[in-house]
C-alpha cells in the first residue's frame, strides 16, 4: 500500500489547470505546424499563421490561448494499492481547479445550476471521472472543456444495422453541422459502444489522446485514417473559413455494447484541445 497526500493531488491539479490554459501540449503543437505546412488554400495558411501567432504571445505574456479557458474535466485513474490521506479526495481535486483558475487569472465559466444560471466564481465544481487501475500510481488528467466545440458535439443512438456506414456518416454530420462553430482545425473525439452515458465517456477521453497516436485496433485505425481525409474534404478549413485543414486528428476509442444498439458519440474540440497528464 502506497500512501498519497491529498495536498499533492491539489497542488497538481492547480498547476495543471494552468499549464493547459497557457501553454499548447506538444502534440498540438506540432500538429498545428504541420497542418501549416500541408495547407492548400491561402487563406487557410493566413489562419493558421494568426492561430501560431497567438499561442506565440500567450507563451510570452504567460495568458491563457483561449479566452473561454473552460469547464474543467479531469480523469483519475487510481491505481488500487494506492491509499490517499488528509482531505476527501473529491474535495481536494475541486480546492486544485479552484486555486489553479484563480492564481492563474482563468475565466470563471461555471454555473451552479443549469437554470438559474449564477456564476461559482471559481470555476468548481469540476467533471471528474474515475477509474481504478492497477498498480501503486495516481495518473491525472485535466483537460478543460470550452463550450463553443463542446456545444457542437452529438451522441447517436444508431441501429446495429446501420453498421460502419452508419458510424461514419454519423461522425461527418456532427462535424458538417458543426462548421466554423467548434473552431477549427479541430480535434474529432469518437466513443463508439457501450451505452448512452459510456460512449459519451469514450468520446471525451479520446480528445486526451495525443493526436499522433492511433488506435491500436487495426479496424479503428484504418477508421481514424479515412474520416480525417473525408473531414479534411468538406472544405471547412481553418477558423471555418476554406481549407484543406478541418481537422487535426480522429481518434476514437471503442466498448462493448448491447445486441441491440449501436451508440456513437462525437465529442469535438477546437484547435487549442487543452490536455495535460501526470502521473504522481
Amino acid at each position: 500500500m502506497r500512501k498519497v497526500h491529498t495536498q499533492e493531488i491539489t497542488k497538481n491539479i492547480k498547476e495543471m489547470c494552468i499549464e493547459a490554459n497557457y501553454y499548447l501540449s506538444k502534440d498540438m503543437d506540432y500538429a498545428m505546424k504541420q497542418a501549416f505546412e500541408t495547407e492548400k488554400s491561402e487563406i487557410g495558411r493566413k489562419i493558421l499563421n494568426q492561430l501560431q501567432d497567438n499561442l506565440k504571445i500567450a507563451d510570452e505574456e504567460k495568458i491563457p490561448i483561449c479566452q473561454d479557458t473552460g469547464m474543467a474535466v479531469i480523469f483519475m485513474e487510481i491505481g488500487q494499492q494506492v491509499f490517499f490521506e488528509g482531505d476527501f479526495l473529491e474535495d481536494a481535486i475541486q480546492e486544485g481547479v479552484r486555486q489553479g483558475y484563480r492564481e492563474g487569472f482563468l475565466r470563471k465559466s461555471v454555473v451552479k445550476d443549469p437554470i438559474q444560471r449564477e456564476n461559482t466564481k471559481d470555476n468548481t465544481p469540476a467533471v471528474i471521472h474515475y477509474s481504478i487501475v492497477t498498480g501503486d500510481k495516481v495518473k491525472i488528467t485535466v483537460a478543460p472543456k470550452g463550450f463553443g466545440s463542446e456545444n457542437m458535439s452529438r451522441v447517436f443512438m444508431l441501429k446495429p444495422a446501420d453498421g460502419v456506414e452508419g458510424v461514419k456518416n454519423a461522425i461527418l454530420t456532427a462535424v458538417k453541422d458543426a462548421g466554423p462553430n467548434a473552431c477549427p482545425p479541430m480535434v474529432v473525439g469518437v466513443g463508439i459502444g457501450g451505452t448512452f452515458e459510456k460512449c459519451a465517456i469514450l468520446a471525451k477521453k479520446a480528445l486526451t489522446r495525443q493526436v499522433n497516436e492511433h488506435s491500436h485496433i487495426p479496424y479503428v485505425r484504418e477508421l481514424e485514417e479515412e474520416l480525417l481525409k473525408k473531414i479534411n474534404g468538406l472544405g471547412i478549413g481553418p477558423g471555418g473559413l476554406g481549407g484543406t485543414t478541418t481537422a487535426l486528428a480522429v481518434n476514437i476509442n471503442t466498448f462493448a455494447t448491447h445486441i441491440a444498439g449501436l451508440p456513437v458519440a462525437v465529442n469535438i474540440c477546437c484547435h487549442v484541445n487543452r490536455h495535460v497528464v501526470r502521473e504522481i
